[in-house]
């Protein structure tokens, strides 16, 4: 049976969750639109579960515009902003996933100049860098809450005043953050959050993004107008059921979630630094999201470990799973200063909430043998 270590790139369905979908994906077929009976229930259906997503950032229901996922809800926050806006500039951090890069660089193809944010050797933005990437002519601003990488969290609260401070409006991809972290959208002052079902034990297919209702945004798709116009389409009623049940339980077992992924992540970083001292712990001493661990074996090339372990029943991963498959460092790690066999080592542990103590020393174990048989092979090459 596979140890599964790979979270940040998805997490199975809980059981309660494909519990409360099934009826919606028979008997309960409506559609939300339609308004006799059976379209009835769908749409309430779908309004229940909106209610649930709204209560786990804190967020008005009529704030949630269902997406397919994460990635569209970060496009649909980048452009349909930018179509109600005059041409100016915008600024993203140069640790953002390649789902909210991609539709920057659109735009900076389309006359829009494109700012980035640097960040610190631990992946942070700070208040001189973000400050030094705005200007007066700054329309918008996106700075991920919580990497999916690295889990390093940012200071998204000192950016949204930044933001003010210019008339700005600033969007955060939240994602890798909820379910790990408490996250409240008025709190953190930004005025668009991306979320993703399948992230937080919910179907693939289903995301929201939270919007302010000053703000004036275009949509992606044109037609029946649903989701408040920024949506057209028929909902994908079972998805947004399952969504909004994942919602609630990563809600009322937040707490329960966070101190188990930390008590396994403490014994996954101690256990690296005692049994694989060729380990690096990279941005181990920024706050992170409770289940991230970025380890880099210099030794290994992180594909090449990455299925060397999946060989023995491992998964994790290289970074990203959006971007896996390359040899280079990824951007993120570019972005912090990591480059080189350090960076091109790295793998990304991340824990999950059904992760046990013995797959945590089944996987230092087998990186510690890894580990060693690399160095051997080193050593031979010079002989």
């Amino acid at each position: 049976m596979t140890i599964y270590l790979d979270y940040n790139a998805t997490t199975p369905l809980d059981p309660r969750v494909v519990a409360a979908m099934l009826p919606y994906l028979h008997e309960h077929f409506g559609n939300p639109s339609s308004v006799h009976a059976p379209g009835r229930l769908a749409r309430a259906a779908v309004d229940g579960a909106r209610e649930q997503v709204a209560d786990l950032v804190g967020a008005h229901p009529s704030q949630v515009i269902f997406t397919s996922g994460g990635t569209e809800a970060n496009n649909l926050a980048v452009t349909g902003l930018a179509a109600s806006l005059a041409k100016g500039r915008l600024a993203i951090s140069t640790i953002e996933h390649t789902s909210l890069r991609g539709p920057a660089m659109a735009l900076a193809a389309t006359g829009w100049q494109l700012d980035t944010i640097a960040v610190d050797e631990l992946g942070r933005v700070s208040d001189k860098t973000v400050t030094k990437a705005l200007s007066k002519d700054t329309r918008l601003v996106s700075v991920m809450l919580a990497n999916n990488e690295t889990g390093v969290v940012q200071d998204v609260a000192m950016v949204a005043e930044a933001a003010r401070r210019i008339g700005a409006t600033l969007h955060t991809d939240a994602v890798q953050a909820v379910g790990k972290l408490p996250v409240s959208f008025a709190a953190c002052g930004a005025q668009l959050m991306s979320l993703s079902a399948h992230k937080i034990y919910g179907p693939k297919g289903a995301g929201a993004l939270i919007v302010d209702k000053s703000l004036d945004i275009q949509p992606l798709l044109h037609g029946g107008g649903q989701e408040r116009g920024l949506r057209a389409g028929t909902e994908n009623v079972a998805g947004i059921v399952g969504f909004g049940k994942a919602a609630e339980l990563a809600r009322t077992e937040l707490e329960a979630r966070r101190a188990h992924l930390l008590s396994l992540r403490h014994q996954l970083e101690a256990r690296l630094r005692a049994d694989v001292p060729t380990a690096v712990l990279i941005a181990a001493a920024a706050e992170r999201v409770p289940n991230t661990l970025m380890v880099s074996l210099p030794v290994i090339d992180g594909e090449t470990l990455v299925m060397a372990l999946d060989g023995a029943g491992i998964a994790v991963s290289s970074g990203s799973a959006c971007s896996s498959g390359s040899t280079e460092p990824s951007p993120v790690l570019v972005a912090m200063g990591v480059g080189g066999a350090l960076g091109r080592g790295a793998v990304r542990l991340s824990l999950g909430k059904d992760s046990t103590p013995a797959e945590v020393d089944a996987v230092v174990a087998a990186l510690r043998a890894q580990a060693e048989m690399a160095q051997k092979w080193s050593v031979t090459a010079w002989d």
